[in-house]
């Protein structure tokens, strides 16, 4: 029967490289069947420096594929093409011979690539015809595949070849002997098959039959030998004439039948790849060739059977005597065999007796475990719980008491700084003037709608004259939460310091929580820098005065005797301008006095609760709640940056450091300002920006960096300074 019949071409595109060998073995184990015909392709790169490998060559290339293809019962068939592109070499036997399968190793330094400097691995999967599948072979893997979409050719010369050579082969497999018994390629073979069946019927006591199916097996032997052809007939009456006895038995024969098989034929192939003759094989000897007449021609036809019966029946004696030995042979090896069979067996059986008890005993163990675990696991989750409840309930005991506690501290912190206010207040009525409500009812005509010129944090701001000087009034809201503590804290601060940039506390009414400052024509920083009421913008050069004198009132804060004062809230809205444009910090109702102890030596001052206005406050001290006079540097930055640009504060910071970074500040400035001196206001951008630093070690010292650098503006502004009709504009709406 021929296997290549209905099977696929396989082909493996070979070299010396291991990757082959790979390719190889890959094929073998999933491709190919036993008996099947493998194609083995080796390709020679016709170079100048390479001559054209011999035959011998070709030979050594091929013989450890071969072998390996003998070892696992598969036929091989020898390609050997010789091209200058290895790639089309391949694609152009696919295409020819309708190769379905081709498996190729990996590309590697080495192999059949090492004269190309592009992957021929690839340029086969993407050459070869689409009816063709490549397999991409990488260390015993596929590590590339491509389909084939249509099938092959049914007429393909290499399938012809291979079927019409697989036909050359000669057919001297001997006779079945006994129904279920195999064939044999050899003498040797089919003595130890009739030697098998003759111990299986000899332990049944039929000796005769396997006399009659040795006579039978002579006599096909004698007809399938060569003299047993030429005598045709005859030979064939004669066997059948000769009388068999149970104790002797004689036949004629012309000497050993030639029952020699080969292995199944390899081609070997040259540089045509296609028409090398089969290289046979034999277990015994070997037969140079086969060719389509008779090895044994000359043998005379018309001699006589006399000269060579003898010899023939004596070759049949020695035969029956040999398998008489091997037969004798056979049944001792049987019956020691049967007897390590059954010892073996029970050996078996007592193993696995006891395998079944250990795995019994395991199992219960298993089990046993299993139980015990599964209860203290369980036991243990109890305890968990059990903890998790007490740890809760002392969480919540331990919160009620610190609430108790928080509420006693706070109330006892709220009478001691009441009780400390109304000391102060009492004994302090020589540093600011005490007004009566009554007064202040009548400056402001009882709160007149018309005398409302803004709204503070915690309340309204009126306009009005007292003792005959022009005033702003804030009047504290009922409802204000923090509105009596910040009236006090400011009343304590404005009444003991007096500069010429900050606001002037003129007097107070303490019972009704009214403020009486003096009264600041242009109001608020914030306003004119939006110029909101439709007031006429600032210039740069006062723009530079504003900014020195917010950081000189903010300095003299800083240093005030005996503890330094953090505003903790500076922003536009808290930045008031006289007639004059001239600036005043207002609003310290939220200022912290800090011991002097802590300023000189950590500049940080712990306190529960942060205070100010978002985008203002300082980040280190709203997470931390460590309060500083660095943390007033911050709202600094980011309202000097604000009177340069007249931008909102959110993202200002940021807006302006990458428009320096891409060298567009000039388009961040206030556009209502068409004269800006653009250098000295970047300047002033990148200190804003190094005051608005995250970390507080790394803003620069009020005093020492940021205080020079605003008295040089200055000067350089009132070196430029222009008359401008905005000094003599008067605002009636002003915020606080």
């Amino acid at each position: 029967m021929d296997l290549d019949a209905g099977s696929p071409l396989v082909a493996v595109a070979i070299d010396k490289d291991k990757g082959s060998q790979n390719a190889l073995k890959w094929a073998v184990d999933n491709l190919v069947t036993r008996g099947q015909t493998l194609t083995l392709i080796l390709i020679h790169v016709k170079i100048t420096s390479h001559p054209k490998p011999t035959d011998h060559h070709s030979k050594e290339l091929f013989l450890p594929f071969r072998c390996f293809c003998t070892r696992k019962d598969v036929r091989c068939k020898d390609v050997l093409l010789e091209d200058l592109d290895v790639a089309k070499a391949i694609i152009e036997f696919v295409s020819h011979t309708a190769i379905e399968k081709l498996v190729v190793g990996a590309s590697s330094k080495g192999g059949f690539v090492r004269f190309k400097t592009r992957d021929v691995t690839a340029s086969i999967t993407k050459g070869v015809p689409d009816f063709c599948t490549v397999y991409v072979i990488a260390k015993g893997k596929v590590s590339a595949m491509r389909n084939a979409v249509r099938p092959a050719p049914h007429m393909s010369p290499l399938r012809a070849q291979i079927q019409s050579q697989a036909s050359l082969k000669p057919d001297v497999t001997p006779p079945r002997l006994f129904p279920g018994s195999r064939g044999s390629s050899s003498p040797s073979l089919s003595s130890s098959a009739l030697s098998s069946r003759l111990n299986d019927q000899l332990l049944q006591g039929q000796a005769r039959r396997i006399l009659t199916d040795m006579d039978a097996y002579s006599v096909s032997l004698w007809k399938r030998s060569p003299f047993g052809r030429g005598m045709g007939g005859a030979t064939t009456k004669s066997f059948a004439d000769l009388s068999l006895s149970d104790t002797d038995i004689s036949f004629v024969s012309s000497g050993r039948p030639s029952t020699d098989q080969a292995f199944p034929p390899r081609l070997s192939n040259g540089s045509d790849g296609l028409d090398r003759s089969f290289e046979m094989r034999t277990p015994h000897k070997s037969v140079d060739s086969y060719s389509t007449g008779n090895e044994f021609s000359s043998i005379s036809q018309g001699s006589t059977g006399t000269s060579w019966s003898s010899q023939a029946m004596e070759d049949v004696e020695e035969e029956m005597k040999r398998l008489r030995l091997e037969l004798k042979h056979t049944m001792d090896m049987y019956n020691n065999a049967c007897k390590e069979a059954l010892t073996a067996k029970q050996k078996t059986t007592e193993l696995q007796r006891w395998k079944m008890e250990e795995e019994k005993k395991i199992s219960d163990a298993h089990a046993a475990e299993t139980a015990a675990m599964a209860l203290v696991e369980k036991e243990k989750a109890k305890c968990r719980k059990a903890m998790a409840a007490a740890q809760a309930e002392n969480r919540i005991a331990e919160l009620e008491a610190q609430k108790r506690i928080d509420a006693e501290m706070k109330a006892i912190r709220e009478a001691d700084e009441k009780k400390k206010a109304l000391d102060s207040l009492s004994h302090t009525d020589l540093r600011y003037r005490k007004y009566t409500i009554e007064e202040i009812e009548a400056a402001t005509e009882y709160f007149a709608e018309h005398r409302k010129i803004g709204e503070g944090g915690y309340g309204p701001v009126y306009k009005c004259h007292l003792d005959h000087t022009a005033v702003a009034v804030k009047v504290l809201r009922p409802d204000a939460a923090q509105g009596r503590s910040q009236f006090h804290q400011e009343v304590e601060v404005l009444s003991c310091i007096r500069h010429p940039n900050m606001v002037l506390l003129l007097g107070a009414c303490p019972e009704y929580g009214c403020l009486v400052y003096e009264y600041m024509a242009n109001g608020s920083l914030e306003d004119r820098l939006f110029r909101r009421g439709n007031t006429p913008m600032i210039p740069w050069q006062h723009r530079f005065r504003i900014a020195c004198e917010i950081v000189t009132g903010l300095l003299f804060l800083h240093r005030m005797k005996p503890e330094p004062l953090v505003h903790r809230d500076l922003k536009p809205a808290n930045i008031l301008l006289d007639r004059n444009y001239v600036s005043k910090i207002g609003d310290v109702g939220l200022a912290r006095l800090v011991p002097p102890s802590i300023a000189d030596s950590v500049t940080q001052y712990r306190i529960t609760s942060t205070a100010g206005t978002f985008c203002y406050i300082d980040p280190e001290y709203q997470q931390t709640g460590m309060l500083g006079v660095k943390s007033d540097i911050y709202s600094l930055g980011v309202l000097l940056l604000q009177i340069v640009t007249a931008k909102p504060p959110m993202g200002v910071t940021h807006h302006v450091s990458r428009a320096i970074e891409r060298g567009t500040f000039a388009e961040t400035l206030d556009p209502a300002e068409p004269d800006w001196p653009v250098e000295e206001a970047q300047r002033l951008a990148e200190l804003s920006l190094k005051c608005t630093e995250l970390r507080r070690k790394d803003r620069p010292d009020l005093e020492k960096v940021v205080l020079p650098e605003l008295q040089r503006l200055r000067a350089l502004g009132e070196d430029n300074m222009i008359y401008s009709p905005m000094n003599n504009h008067v605002s009636l709406q002003v915020s606080w």
